[in-house]
C-alpha cells in the first residue's frame, strides 16, 4: 500500500494588520506638523515680520522655531497633537473669509484687518 502526500505551501506568518483609522490620522497629523514647522521656518527666514503676522505667533515663538534643528523638528512633528490651530473663533471672520463673492476683496481685507488687530493685541500682551 502506497500513500501519497501532497505538500501544501502555507504562509504561517502573522497576518498583516491593516492600519486603523486612528493610526492613519496619527500619520497625517505628523505629516501636517512637519509641513507646518518647515513652512514656518522658511517664512521666518524670508520675511520675519510678515511671518509673525501670517503665522500669528509672537517674536519669542519665532525665535524658538528659527533655532530648531532638523532632529528637533522631526521629534516635535511626531507629537500626536496637531501644532497648527485656527486663529479665529468667531463667525464674523469665518463669514468674511468664506464670502461667496470672489471678485469683492473688501470682506477679505476686513478679515485681514481684524486678524492684524488680534495679532497686535497678542504681541502687546
Amino acid at each position: 500500500m502506497t500513500q501519497v502526500c501532497d505538500v501544501v505551501d502555507v504562509d504561517v506568518s502573522a497576518p498583516q494588520a491593516e492600519s486603523s483609522p486612528m493610526s492613519r490620522l496619527g500619520e497625517e497629523i505628523r505629516d501636517a506638523n512637519l509641513t507646518y514647522l518647515m513652512l514656518a521656518q522658511q517664512m521666518l527666514r524670508v520675511d520675519r515680520s510678515e511671518a509673525l503676522y501670517r503665522l500669528g505667533i509672537t517674536s519669542e515663538v519665532a525665535d524658538i522655531l528659527s533655532s530648531l534643528t532638523t532632529a528637533q523638528l522631526l521629534k516635535i512633528a511626531g507629537s500626536s497633537m496637531l501644532l497648527a490651530r485656527f486663529r479665529f473663533d468667531d463667525s464674523l471672520v469665518w463669514n468674511l473669509l468664506s464670502s461667496p463673492k470672489r471678485d469683492d476683496v473688501s470682506p477679505r481685507i476686513h478679515a485681514a484687518i481684524l486678524m492684524a488687530g488680534r495679532t497686535a493685541a497678542m504681541a502687546a500682551s
